[in-house]
């Protein structure tokens, strides 16, 4: 566990933020490589969400490339300090992008992204490898007694949020997200928890 030089406050933090609503994400289409923008509402949901990240003290930023992560970082009042990594990307979902779950099922009832992955996209364990770089780039600013961020997708930060507290690949299942939700990853008693989750302004 990090050593927090000010002991008299929270151990520090690594805090999560999806993304703000799009039209994809409004419809409920699987959104990996296509990298649609956010909507109105979406850019007003990330503005809403700067006062409360302001109460952080971030040593970094890390957004996933997409535009609508980058944007949603942006209009929480990190613009300039965003570090930009493709660990943080969506699920590759492969033959499954755009569609919906409803559709899929349709034709593989039994579908579940967590156990099966996507026909030419990625596994939970794959994406487990991606997470586990973030974790390994965060935990050496977390030392030092910063917070860090994260700006990216639904599925992804559940996989990350699993990664943290020793769940199986599979167990982001478990954890839902919504978009320009707040999640706060920290420590208790030398074990790595979830402080707070799926937080909206």
């Amino acid at each position: 566990m990090p050593h927090h030089p000010y002991p008299d406050l929270k151990p520090p933090q690594l805090v999560l933020l999806r993304h703000g609503e799009t039209e994809w994400s409004r419809t409920g289409k699987h959104t990996g490589v296509t990298d649609v923008p956010l909507t109105e509402e979406g850019e007003r949901r990330a503005r809403a969400v700067a006062p409360v990240l302001a109460r952080h003290d971030f040593g970094l930023v890390l957004s996933s490339p997409r535009q609508r992560a980058v944007r949603t970082a942006e209009l929480a009042g990190f613009g300039g300090r965003i570090e930009r990594t493709d660990d943080l990307v969506e699920f590759d979902y492969g033959d499954y992008e755009g569609r919906t779950s409803d559709e899929i099922h349709e034709t593989r009832p039994d579908w579940d992204l967590w156990r099966d992955g996507a026909p030419g996209g990625e596994t939970a364990e794959q994406v487990r490898e991606r997470v586990e770089r973030v974790i390994a780039r965060a935990l050496p600013v977390l030392d030092e007694g910063h917070d860090v961020l994260a700006v990216a997708h639904g599925h992804v930060l559940r996989a990350l949020a699993a990664a943290w507290i020793d769940l199986p690949p599979d167990g982001g299942s478990r954890l839902v997200l919504s978009t320009a939700a707040i999640g706060e990853l920290g420590f208790e008693h030398g074990n790595r928890v979830i402080d707070l989750w799926n937080a909206t302004p």
